[in-house]
């Protein structure tokens, strides 16, 4: 009698158990089979294999040409600061002569002569040099303002150029190849303002009497 009531009751840790099983909604099987479905199939991940070596490769391929480039540009600009640097030399020999042509104590004097020429040789070969290096001056004197190329520093008036036309060129500006190594400081035109007098009243009744004058 005792083992009978033993099994007939009821485990309340066991119908805990069976509660929670029960509260998903879905038995263990049904559970396992869900995870099964949710993995992926074989051709599912040869794809998604496919596509992270596809995109590893075009990061590598990227990567190439970046470096190709970097090394491109190293090798055809990579004096470009030295080569800056290097127009305070000419600069120099520019100011170097004007000091010497205003100087009143040497003027017109063999020794500043010579003195100009070897200036101008030394001016010469540097701008030579230059040339060799794919180094060339900008053209100025006489061309349209160019924001790209010319820096404005002043203007003058000048009514026989176009207005924003380069009259004097202040500081001389280089390329190299077609990178800008300084812009050339300028002066450009402007259009005179003339001055426009105003008739006054008696002005012009002193007009209309001369002209009363004139035809008696």
């Amino acid at each position: 009698m005792e083992k009978d009531k033993l099994l007939n009751e009821e485990d309340p840790n066991l119908k805990d158990e069976n509660s929670e099983l029960s509260s998903d909604g879905q038995a263990p099987e049904e559970t396992n089979k869900k995870e099964e479905e949710e993995q992926l199939s074989p051709e599912d991940e040869i794809s998604n294999l496919k596509d992270k070596i596809a995109r590893t490769f075009a990061e590598m391929e990227n990567q190439r040409r970046r470096f190709e480039k970097e090394k491109d540009e190293a090798f055809e600009y990579g004096g470009y600061s030295f080569a800056r640097e290097t127009l305070n030399l000419l600069d120099n020999l520019e100011r170097s002569k004007q000091t010497l042509e205003n100087d009143e104590t040497i003027k017109d004097k063999d020794t500043l002569n010579k003195l100009i020429d070897h200036i101008d040789i030394i001016n010469k070969d540097m701008i030579s040099i230059f040339k060799k290096n794919n180094i060339e001056p900008i053209k100025a004197i006489n061309e349209k303002l160019d924001p790209n190329l010319h820096q404005a520093m002043m203007e003058v008036e000048d009514n026989t150029k176009d207005q924003g036309t380069i009259v004097q060129e202040i500081q001389k500006g280089f390329m190299m190849k077609d990178r800008l190594l300084r812009p050339s400081l300028v002066a450009v035109s402007k259009k005179r303002i003339e001055e426009k007098h105003e008739e006054k009243p008696n002005d012009q009744k002193n007009q209309q009497n001369d002209e009363k004058e004139a035809k008696n």
